[in-house]
């Protein structure tokens, strides 16, 4: 469900889900109280490679890393995922409970006293106006009202939720078991309770969050009838009402419910976090301050810590960038595989409409030379990626490559990309983060093969604060990005591949993959699950989408007057315990 919504531009990766599930990870557990000798108060800087640009992260538009780390630290919830990849409950923000199999029912409820930083209490409302973001509940074939990120197959199985009288408990009850039932409401920053209610209420016009919820209770299912327009109103507001690159004159536009508060924005360079004085929900941070610096390019990061102008960086790194971190004194060095990996997409439209020119053109890439180049000297073990849904530390990985047919495109054969084009000499546009060094090496290998078989290719490359927004736009053929997950559940893999999914970008469509992924969705399993997205790699591949081309390698490095500072190798990075951050 949201959880698996996943940021789309991860420095390493854009983001949103595959489904990755065991990485190894160095760095400690999910100890979530700091050590007695933690030293409490004073400021960590922390270097994105991304800029901001949204307080809602759970959108299509906006679902890239720093917004949702922002997200990650400015709310609450009732979970969050440890760097062993565990769920860990927040019981002091809220419970939930599993109160019946059959049919499966959950009922959640937060505690009194957990607020909105203007003192509102977070409520049911706000469950209800995250249920209906999540659920495309009230979307029919011809209208989208919340443009969201996230699968919503999960949430769409429940009707309306069953509110308490307390107005701080909802109860969900499902049509059929979800496998992801315990993440239906993600986690802080990842699709979690991050929009208020009586904000967006009072957007649409509206009296009040009670107001909100009359008026979703008042649409039944598809909105086939009642105030739709005032619905849209609503939606309008989740969508784009919290877009924001400055700091908002309107203060509710950016309320916290987590351990800090933004206070200062300076747009395309920085902002500034501080700590909740009334958050006592949740882990309770030891620092006073963060400072977010945006440093897209690796040696400015490690150049920044060096000079220390930031405290903590996780760059878009290379052999040379470990190289240097390694040889600056009083910096720890943490790196390993990401839950995250780097591919190239096709559209399934335009100059890719035809299967046999994507085949020819998948034919051409250099994903050996990829390899050898980005990668091969941060792990010397590297090798092309042979799956869309599995890395090789998971057991079915091996199973996959068996059957799905990658073997086609270990090397490159550009005669029979020849053979297949038949004197054609297509145009394609290739989109990616001109920004991002190793996406600009992806390119330069893939245009200088596929030009060798006959076809045109035009650099459709964008700076870093632009192409994740074109994802999807039509304005180019093919796309090199990367994908990166929470590293629990299997709803990020309909959140990418099912057809007129929110983060399907190439509108990729597979009748019998829906039909698969329909099943994952409801199939807790776990070998069950395996067995079903194997068969749903095989058909990715037989459709020409695509390729991956490496798992990523994170590295962070953070300079030694910072502790608590452990390695994350999913979305949230080293934000993951930004409360165990302590300055020396």
């Amino acid at each position: 469900m949201r959880f698996g919504r996943i940021s789309k531009a991860v420095g390493l990766a854009a983001a949103a889900a595959l489904a990755l599930s065991a990485c190894a990870t160095q760095g400690g557990g999910g100890n979530s109280t700091p050590e007695p000798s933690a030293k409490t108060g004073g400021t960590v800087t922390v270097a994105e490679v991304n800029g901001f640009t949204s307080f809602n992260p759970g959108t299509a538009d906006n679902n890239v890393d720093i917004n949702g780390r922002i997200g990650y630290a400015t709310h609450s919830n009732f979970i969050y995922i440890d760097n062993k990849l565990n769920i860990v409950k927040n019981d002091k923000f809220g419970t939930y409970e599993k109160t019946s199999d059959d049919p499966l029912t959950v009922k959640y409820t937060i505690k009194e006293g957990v607020k909105w930083s203007d003192g509102a209490q977070v409520s049911a409302a706000d469950m209800i106006l995250s249920w209906a973001s999540g659920s495309a509940y009230y979307d029919s074939d011809a209208t989208t009202y919340f443009t969201t990120a996230a699968d919503t197959s999960g949430l769409n199985l429940t009707d309306f939720p069953e509110i308490g009288d307390d107005g701080r408990t909802i109860t969900l009850k499902y049509s059929k078991p979800f496998a992801d039932w315990e993440l239906a409401f993600g986690t802080a920053g990842n699709g979690g309770i991050d929009v208020p209610a009586h904000v967006v209420a009072k957007q649409a016009g509206l009296a009040d969050a009670d107001a909100l919820v009359d008026l979703l209770k008042s649409i039944p299912r598809g909105a086939a009838s009642g105030d739709a327009a005032t619905l849209k109103k609503v939606a309008d507001s989740w969508n784009t009402g919290f877009d924001a690159a400055s700091l908002p004159a309107d203060s509710s536009l950016y309320l916290s419910n987590g351990p800090f508060i933004v206070k200062d924005m300076v747009p395309d360079q920085s902002m500034t976090l501080v700590r909740n004085k009334d958050y006592n929900w949740g882990p309770i941070p030891n620092i006073d301050e963060v400072v977010v610096r945006y440093i897209g390019e690796a040696p400015a990061q490690v150049q920044a810590l060096k000079n220390g102008e930031a405290d903590i960086i996780a760059p878009q790194a290379s052999a040379d960038t470990l190289e240097q971190l390694k040889a600056l004194p009083g910096v720890t060095v943490q790196t390993d595989k990401q839950l995250s990996y780097d591919h190239l997409d096709l559209n399934f439209t335009g100059v890719f409409a035809e299967q046999d020119v994507r085949t020819a053109f998948m034919l051409t890439v250099p994903r050996k030379d990829i390899v050898d180049k980005i990668v091969r000297k941060l792990d010397p073990e590297a090798s092309p990626l042979d799956s869309q849904l599995f890395v090789p530390a998971q057991a079915s990985y091996e199973e996959t490559v068996k059957s799905n047919g990658s073997a086609d495109y270990a090397d490159v054969d550009i005669d029979k990309a020849k053979s297949l084009l038949a004197g054609k000499t297509p145009e394609v546009r290739i989109m990616y983060n001109k920004d991002n060094p190793n996406r600009v090496d992806a390119f330069s290998l893939i245009r200088e093969s596929a030009e060798k078989a006959g076809f045109k290719i035009v650099d459709a490359g964008l700076p870093k604060d632009q192409w994740s927004k074109a994802l999807g736009d039509g304005s180019y053929d093919a796309s090199i990005f990367g994908w990166i997950n929470s590293g629990v559940g299997v709803t990020g893999v309909p959140q990418i591949f099912k057809t007129g999914a929110g983060s399907n970008f190439n509108t990729f469509s597979s009748p019998e993959a829906d039909k698969l992924m329909d099943e994952l969705v409801v199939t807790t399993d776990k070998a069950k699950q395996d067995e079903l997205q194997v068969k749903i790699d095989e058909l990715i591949w037989k459709s020409s989408y695509g390729l991956p081309l490496f798992q990523a390698i994170g590295v962070d490095a953070h300079s030694d007057k910072v502790t608590g500072v452990q390695y994350m190798p999913n979305l949230t990075g080293v934000w993951w315990n930004m409360w165990e951050w302590s300055v020396k």
